[in-house]
């Protein structure tokens, strides 16, 4: 990653609370899978049209996710089935700035993510009186039947040209809590967050021309399908062979 790390430090800086003015909460999700090894020619071929978020003088950012599910796993076998308005309910931790937030992504039938969120309170190890609000208000699911089914660590490089955000991570590995663990070392997943997909989107045209099209995929439950064998995941298998080919 040393190649990677040299490349970003030649994007200008972007502070994060000049990152707040393109937070795109309601917006169009559209990633990329690729491996590591292709990062550097990407970020060398856009150093010029993004800055990348700079917090306390890092530019690679660690996370830590806590994902939740119903007991029968529900939000998954949605997401397995293919239906459309959908909700993924998580805990993510943003390990420099020390941001903890407890988050409700939702995925209309028109392909658009509506992300919510509020700070998460470091007192409460279960939901806290607010955190049973806010899911009560954003979703159709009760604390009561929730359950922390995935952890999950990745790094990041966050980039904005002020109109789109782009992210990248690699480095991902998950685990249930209860032994079993996954780890994608060989991936990269690539996001581009726009208000309206647009193919003029100078990362768009880099990933084009680098032969990498558009490729859902969900940490989320590509780590439950990996760390809960038995489940049904009929709908990932196409991913999880090239999780092993970009592997081997």
């Amino acid at each position: 990653m040393v190649a990677v790390e040299n490349l970003i430090n030649q994007f200008n800086a972007v502070s994060l609370k000049e990152m707040d003015n393109v937070k795109l909460m309601n917006r169009v999700d559209t990633k990329f899978v690729c491996s590591v090894e292709q990062l550097p020619a990407i970020l060398n071929n856009i150093s010029d049209k993004y800055k990348v978020l700079e917090i306390n003088e890092q530019r690679i950012m660690y996370y830590r996710t806590k994902y939740y599910d119903t007991r029968d796993f529900k939000m998954y076998n949605e997401h397995q089935n293919g239906k459309l308005n959908r909700y993924k309910v998580r805990e993510r931790k943003y390990i420099i700035s020390g941001l903890n937030f407890f988050e409700i992504k939702f995925k209309n039938n028109k392909r658009r993510t509506l992300k919510s969120r509020i700070v998460k309170s470091d007192n409460y190890s279960d939901f806290s009186n607010k955190e049973i609000d806010f899911l009560n208000y954003k979703s159709p699911f009760s604390s009561d039947e929730l359950e922390l089914k995935l952890y999950n660590t990745f790094q990041r490089i966050t980039l904005t040209n002020q109109i789109e955000r782009v992210t990248i991570d690699f480095g991902i590995e998950f685990s249930n809590g209860n032994g079993s663990k996954g780890y994608l070392p060989a991936l990269a997943i690539v996001e581009v967050k726009q208000s309206k997909f647009s193919i003029n989107s100078d990362v768009v045209k880099v990933l084009k021309k680098h032969q990498i099209h558009p490729c859902s995929f969900s940490k989320y439950c590509i780590g439950t399908a990996l760390v809960y064998p038995n489940l049904k995941s009929n709908r990932f298998k196409s991913k999880l062979l090239m999780i092993n080919k970009l592997s081997a």
